[in-house]
């Protein structure tokens, strides 16, 4: 299975997500998927990326080419894909992954993460968006689309599951392996 990792390039404050992203990194590669993620190895996208290859994990990192020379040289990952924009990064994401996993992030992780929802909800994707809800990080964010659902401006939140733990998020993946076996038998 090919995951993309949404999260962004910098740290938070909390151990907790930091070490999140490294059981995230580590359970993707230990069940042979591919990480796909945004490129950079800073903050928690360096941090899961690093725990991917570490155990021997693929990993594809897709950057804009306006970062400077610097930052896209120094990614260490299987494959570098570059793209001209961040547009065409989220496209290039998006249709070469089976599934979608957002650790807590800023703007650009709600941007990809929305991208993904509106797709699923235009049926332009059936493709499952899992929120990575540490100590309630994005409850927030799950209250603002109850208000849009009471209000009856959001139909349906189709391929979104918020959960609490990376154990949590690789049951539901490998169950989304298990279905698509069963729908596409070999």
């Amino acid at each position: 299975m090919h995951i993309s990792v949404f999260c962004g390039a910098s740290l938070p404050h909390s151990e907790q997500i930091i070490e999140a992203a490294r059981q995230l990194g580590r359970a993707i590669a230990r069940g042979g998927h591919m990480l796909l993620y945004g490129g950079s190895n800073l903050g928690l996208m360096g941090v899961t990326s690093s725990a991917a290859l570490h155990e021997g994990g693929r990993v594809v990192g897709v950057i804009p080419t306006f970062f400077s020379s610097e930052i896209i040289q120094s990614q260490p990952v299987s494959e570098l894909v570059r793209v001209a924009t961040l547009a065409a990064r989220k496209e290039y994401l998006i249709a070469h992954s089976d599934a979608f996993v957002a650790l807590p992030g800023g703007i650009g992780t709600l941007d990809e993460v929305l991208e993904v929802m509106v797709a699923n909800q235009l049926h332009h994707l059936d493709k499952p968006m899992i929120l990575l809800n540490l100590g309630g990080y994005y409850n927030p964010f799950l209250a603002q689309l109850d208000v849009m659902r009471d209000e009856g401006l959001l139909r349906v939140t189709a391929g979104l599951v918020a959960v609490s733990t990376v154990d949590e998020c690789m049951i539901i993946l490998n169950n989304q392996i298990i279905q698509t076996n069963q729908t596409n038998p070999v």
